[in-house]
Order: C-alpha cells, then structure tokens, then sequence
C-alpha cells in the first residue's frame, strides 16, 4: 500500500495546509518518510460535516449489513500483511511478535463487536405494553431502545498502534453502536495509521456507506485536537493518553454549549499486594514470583497502562527474601527501545524524581539496552509510611520502573488502599490461608479499581464481554465504563422512550413483528428473539 503523507477525509485523500510533522525510529532517532502534512483548523469541518450527513443513515443500518462491515474492516488490516508489522515496529521500536499479536487483537475486537450487532442485545429493546384496563388510570404503550449518540471523536494513543489506534477499542465499539469516527492520528506512528486507515477507508466504500462514517486526520492535538473536541458536530469523545491531554479535553468538552462525554483512560499504578502465604513454598517459587512481577514491569518497555508500578511486600524474613530475588531479576534486565525519546526522557525525569524522595532507596536496576531511549529498568524501595506521607510515590511513571513497599499488618493495607487514587487494577497473590487476611481489603480495592486480580498480574488484558478496562478518576474520566470489551459499545448510546407510537412510526427493534429478530424484555420478562410474545395488550 502507498502511504499518502496526507489525511484521510470520507474517503478523500486530503493535504493539510499547516506544517509538517514525520514519524521517527525511536532506536535510532531517525526521521521516516513521508512526511504528514497537518490540517489546518477550517479543514477540519469537512471530516465533522460529513461525519454529520453520514449518521442518519449509519446509526439505521440493519444488523447483518452493520456486521459484515466490521468484519471487512478486519479483513482489510489482515490483508496489508507484513508491511503493516514492519512500518509499525519501525515507528515505535516494539518488536514483530508483540504487534503481530496486538493485530490479531485488533481483528478480534472487530469481528467481536461484529457478533455483539448480529446478536443485538446492546440495543436493550424494552417493551411495557399498555394496559388500558388499569385503574385508576391506564397504563399507555411504552417502548425503549438504545440510540447512538452521534459522530464521535477518536485519539490514537501512543503505547498501542493498533489495538487503540485507528480501529483499535473505540474507533470499533463506536462504529458498532452506529457512530461515525473522526480518528485523529497520534503523530508518533502516523504511517501505521494510514495503513489501517485506508484498510476502513475501503470497507466504507466497498459496503457502499455513506463515506463520512469514518476520517483519519493529522494534526497538532492542542489545536487540531481540541477544535475536534470542540465542533459542535461532534457528540462523544474517546481517549487513551496521559492525564492531563485527558483534562484539558474533558475541559473544552464540559465547556461547550453542548457539553459532551468524554470517556478518557489515562493513568495507573496498578498495586499489586503480596501476602505471607505467597512467600512461604521454596526459594525457587520466590525467584518464579519476582520474575513474573519483573516480566510485568519491563514488558513492552513498562509502556503498558496496566504496568504494575507499585509491589507491596510484607516486613520480614519472607519479605527480605522476595525483596533480595526482585533486586536479582532486575539486574538481570535490559532496557527496551521506548516509543519515542519524549517519552523516554519523561522516564528519566519520573524515576530521578521518585529516587531522590526522602526514605526511597535503589532496589535493583537492570542495564540500557542497545538502542537509543532504552533506559535500564528500576525498582525501588521503601516502606509503607513513606508511601502514605509522600504524594511523589502515588506519581505514574511510564515506562519500566516500580516500587517496592514494605508493610507490617493488613491495617497497612487498607490505609495504603484508601490514599491512593484511581486505578484500572489490583492484584493480590496469596493462598488459601490468606483468604481472612485479604477479605476486608476486597471492598477497599472496590471502590478503588475497574478490575480486581487473584495469582495474576494486571498485564494482557482480556478482550470478552466480562472484561472492565476502567476505574474511578484519575484512571479514567468515567468510572462507570470500559474502553475493553463489549460493553465498552455503551459509552456512544443514550436510551430514547417512545410512547403510544403506532407500529407503522416505530422503529425496527421496536415493532411487534420484531423484524431484527432480537432478545426484548416485555412488560419485564425477557423473551428471546426464538421466542413468539404477545406484545399488545
């Protein structure tokens, strides 16, 4: 496929009128062609206004037509082949297997979401039929389904070329609810972008779609970025990035005269909490133990929003032992190229901060790696008071670093617990004899995190129907909701009542034919589609 160097506007190869940015090889700091020009502010309407015209007849399209075109999307990015895994891993320094593995992610998002349309329950199909009997008054016919909200707004995020990128999570879950997608680039890997933008491009073309259900622009994110937000066109926002790009966009957006949701995942320590029982086999499984945690460090660089940044591990012998094998593995490290030298540079700051706070000592640190921006992963050490007294240790730092708190009593736990902000995850690894210890810490995480974890560790996020990707502020914007998974297609509907319609003004799902042939809920008993209902009283 030939890279454009250009924007991608309902179906439209489009130039920018502004500057010019490039991708760059962060293991060598080398510039790659072609060069992206970027939108100018007033071409940005074109990509909101057709994503406009297109919603009315996207946000109707019957379930099998709406499927097949998710599935032609995951055809088209399969079908690139090797040429998307080579200019991927040039722009961001991730190797082959992990990109190919995060492709296959990215399909399978796709065909999932795909099978969630055919099978229709996310349009929640309510029916209460009247009743005109009833005293003292009459119950009148009521009706309910789930309705897109309107052309959203998708951002590429930096750590995932794919899997959160073009069609990644929310570009998917969006365009199975019905909404058209402006995707703005993430400028860092712009040429793996286009590759899988032209893949939606023709799956839009191919199904004979209204060409404004998707457009991938290029631009500056504090100018492009917020008259994105901004564009009254727009009617939803998707984000995964750093928490304060996700506050300034859930600003613009709050401050509009229609304000918007803006469904933002941003930041995670991810705790992990180690009790007595997970220290007291052999000092094989120890050393399995602190190997494993190191692998969910240092994997991907430590570039993984569900990198566990925080250990705690108990005083002790036990904990002497588990602390002296971390300190071992960590040595035993390389550093990994990081996706681009700002980031890598925001590393060395957050780890110098993190190593210079008062009762904070080196634990174990690995080597550079070969390439440019491949600093050595770091652990460190201290105690649980220090972690309670000193807001630096609570700071997220990207990349492959963590730190290792001692504490004395389960007490420690819940006060640690309770200080801390939002997260995605907590782990706990622990055995039987742990369970009474570990419970009253259960309704603490609860209120803390998106997904609690048993003997696991937070990396390799599931993508099913039970799965949350999400938790309580700052870890997203809004706890209610997943960015993984298929409820994450909930995000981009809104329910709409319709009252005493007649079936000729009804929609699809809500007429007593039930053409769409969907599970529905009628006068509060769910019926299956199979299943032949009396729905008028």
């Amino acid at each position: 496929m030939t890279l454009t160097g250009h924007s991608l506007i309902a179906g439209r190869t489009v130039a920018g009128e502004g500057k010019t940015t490039t991708g760059f090889n962060p293991a060598t700091n080398q510039a790659l062609q072609p060069a992206y020009t970027l939108l100018a502010e007033e071409q940005l309407k074109a990509a909101t206004t057709a994503a406009k015209e297109a919603f009315p007849s996207f946000s109707t399209l019957d379930p099998d037509t709406h499927a097949a075109f998710l599935e032609a999307i995951a055809d088209n990015i399969d079908a690139i082949g090797e040429e998307l895994i080579v200019r991927a891993a040039q722009e961001t320094g991730l190797p082959a297997a992990r990109l190919q593995g995060e492709r296959a992610r990215t399909t399978g998002q796709l065909r999932l979401f795909a099978g969630v349309v055919r099978q229709g329950d996310f349009r929640g199909v309510r029916i209460d039929p009247a009743l005109p009997g009833r005293t003292p008054l009459p119950r009148p016919d009521i009706r309910q389904r789930q309705v897109p909200l309107g052309p959203v707004a998708v951002f590429g995020a930096s750590n995932f070329p794919l899997a959160f990128s073009t069609a990644g999570g929310d570009t998917a879950s969006a365009l199975a609810a019905g909404c058209p997608v402006v995707f703005k680039a993430h400028n860092a890997h712009p040429g793996t972008s286009e590759l899988v933008g032209q893949a939606v491009t023709k799956a839009v073309r191919d199904a004979g779609l209204h060409p404004g259900v998707f457009s991938l622009i290029y631009g500056p994110g504090a100018s492009i970025g917020q008259a994105l937000v901004a564009d009254p066109a727009i009617k939803a926002v998707g984000f995964t990035g750093s928490q304060s790009a996700g506050i300034a966009l859930m600003k613009t957006a709050a401050a509009r005269p229609e304000p918007i949701p803006v469904y933002a995942e941003m930041s995670s320590l991810n705790p992990v909490f180690v009790f007595e029982g997970a220290l007291n086999g052999s000092a094989e499984q120890i050393d399995a133990l602190a190997a494993a945690y190191l692998t969910a460090v240092t994997g991907s660089s430590g570039q993984l929003c569900t990198s566990p940044g925080l250990l705690f591990a108990p005083t002790g012998e036990a904990g002497d032992k588990l602390a002296a094998a971390v300190a071992r593995a960590a040595a035993a490290c390389a550093g990994q190229t990081m996706l681009t030298e700002g980031i890598a540079g925001s590393w060395n700051s957050g780890t110098e901060a993190l190593g210079s706070a008062a009762g904070v000592e080196l634990l174990g640190q690995g080597t550079p790696g070969p390439t440019e921006n491949a600093p050595a992963p770091t652990i460190f050490g201290t105690g649980v008071r220090q972690f309670l007294d000193n807001h630096v240790l609570h700071e997220e730092i990207f990349g492959a670093a963590s730190l290792v708190i001692r504490y004395d009593n389960t007490d420690d736990l819940l006060q640690a617990a309770a200080r801390m902000e939002g997260q995605l995850t907590a782990s706990l690894q622990l055995t039987e004899q742990d369970y009474s210890t570990a419970a009253p810490l259960i309704p603490v995480l609860e209120q803390k995190v998106g997904r609690i974890i048993v003997n696991g560790w937070p990396t390799g996020v599931e993508v099913g129907h039970a799965m949350v990707h999400g938790g309580p502020f700052p870890a997203t914007s809004d706890s209610r909701t997943t960015s993984v998974g298929t409820l994450a297609i909930h995000r981009f509907l809104r329910p709409v009542a319709y009252q005493n319609l007649p079936q000729e003004l009804l929609p699809e799902p809500l007429q007593d034919s039930n053409p769409w042939h969907l599970n529905r809920r009628i006068d509060g008993d769910v019926v299956p589609a199979a299943e032949k209902a009396e729905v008028s009283a």
